[in-house]
């Protein structure tokens, strides 16, 4: 996490959660979700704007991270902004290279674990770092490593079940009052 961040965490420590206003979708791209954007329906029916500015997009990067709740969220200085996934809170690049690297959405190398494939044919993979979709521009290269037998034959896994499986929230929310 930046040190700003920390700085801000610190001066203002209860400032309030933020929901349904930052998004990630399968191909590992942020969205900004205004009130206009939310009130037209949910993500990724409706995604919002996408974040193309490069700064902004690193600053979000560096400061992904989970609660204890698998519930993602960018830490934005003193306010944490849960994010709504698409699929799951990672979206891995395959290198076509020697060992199959994995790269996350955020930059960060990740070592392979384990494979699985939903009713859509969509491949999920397990590192170190946690639980993601491959993108769909490198399939045919995870194809290529599971073929090689660099990885192991995916598991079949309905989509609906990967969330509570490998423990994140798709759509995290506060708890309602009183429930």
């Amino acid at each position: 996490m930046d040190d700003l961040v920390l700085q801000a965490m610190q001066k203002w420590p209860n400032v309030p959660h933020c929901h349904g206003w930052l998004a990630l979708d399968a191909r590992g791209h942020w969205y900004m979700r205004d009130d206009r954007a939310q009130a037209a329906g949910p993500f990724p029916q409706v995604k919002g704007s996408r974040v193309d500015h490069e700064k902004l997009r690193a600053f979000i990067e560096r400061n992904y991270l989970a609660d204890a709740n698998g519930a993602w969220y960018f830490q934005n200085g003193p306010q944490r902004v849960y994010v709504d996934l698409e699929a799951a809170p990672w979206v891995w690049r395959v290198q076509a290279s020697a060992g199959w690297p994995l790269q996350s959405h955020t930059g960060l190398p990740a070592e392979f674990d384990g494979a699985w494939l939903d009713e859509n044919g969509r491949l999920f993979v397990l590192t170190n770092l946690g639980f993601g979709l491959v993108h769909t521009l490198d399939t045919g290269i995870a194809a290529q490593a599971i073929e090689a037998g660099a990885w192991p034959q995916p598991q079949e896994l309905a989509f609906a079940a990967m969330p509570q499986r490998f423990g994140y929230r798709l759509v995290p929310r506060p708890p309602l009052e009183g429930g």
